[in-house]
């Protein structure tokens, strides 16, 4: 072997030898294992791509159900209810949960409007029970499937049901609250009807204003000094 020139230094010599050396390993290794890493490299793009078209597909399934929803929405505010419940169970069987949700809601609606309570509580009571459905689509499915069922139900059924809805935090405090208040006066409790019903007077915006009216001159007739706070309010 010949000596390195003399200009060159020891440590470069050495730095030399050790990237050749480097070198002649990955050679090795790029000669044995090849094949392998070339594959993995492939199988790796193959699962992007197959990610990536899943993501659209996703997309454009999604971009389908919506305009099937709104078509069949159209065809419920033009008075066409028996051409929109069919258009609305093809929706509601299909994957995408929170369209399906809505076409659910929507066909137990229009059950209801055809005085249909038993077929429209079966609906709602599909939304409810149906854990891939978002927590706040379930909770319309029970707050609705318990109005279907409402003339049915003993009240302790209504209260047990529509309870843990009626919490001051609660966007179903107004519906849920009517709800449940009602069955304590059905069941004698005017003490607790009355704090309900002062709650929900106290609600602020979370409640419509024409539940929060109801519900002070009924809190005042069980004795229960409700004021709509948030009406004082903006009246200052």
């Amino acid at each position: 072997m010949a000596l390195p020139p003399s200009a060159t230094t020891d440590e470069a010599f050495l730095r030399e030898v050790d990237e050749e050396y480097r070198r002649d390993q990955a050679m090795g290794i790029l000669r044995s294992y090849g094949r392998w890493i070339l594959v993995a490299v492939v199988v790796a793009l193959v699962a992007l791509g197959g990610w990536l078209y899943w993501q659209h597909h996703r997309d454009s399934r999604a971009g389908t159900q919506g305009e099937q929803y709104d078509a069949a929405m159209r065809l419920v505010e033009a008075n066409q209810a028996d051409k929109a419940l069919p258009e609305l169970g093809k929706v509601a069987a299909s994957s995408g949960e929170g369209y399906a949700a809505m076409a659910q809601i929507a066909e137990g609606n229009l059950l209801l409007q055809k005085n249909d309570a038993k077929g429209a509580a079966a609906k709602f009571a599909q939304v409810a029970g149906n854990a891939k459905y978002e927590q706040p689509f379930r909770d319309l499915g029970l707050v609705r499937q318990t109005v279907a069922e409402y003339d049915t139900l003993k009240p302790q059924a209504v209260i047990d049901r529509l309870k843990g809805l009626t919490n001051p935090n609660s966007p179903w405090l107004g519906t849920a609250g009517e709800l449940v208040a009602a069955a304590y006066l059905k069941a004698g409790n005017r003490a607790e009807a009355g704090r309900l019903y002062g709650q929900i007077a106290q609600g602020g915006e979370k409640v419509p204003e024409s539940i929060r009216q109801r519900a002070v001159q009924l809190a005042g007739v069980l004795g229960v000094d409700a004021i709509d706070q948030s009406k004082e309010t903006k009246a200052k």
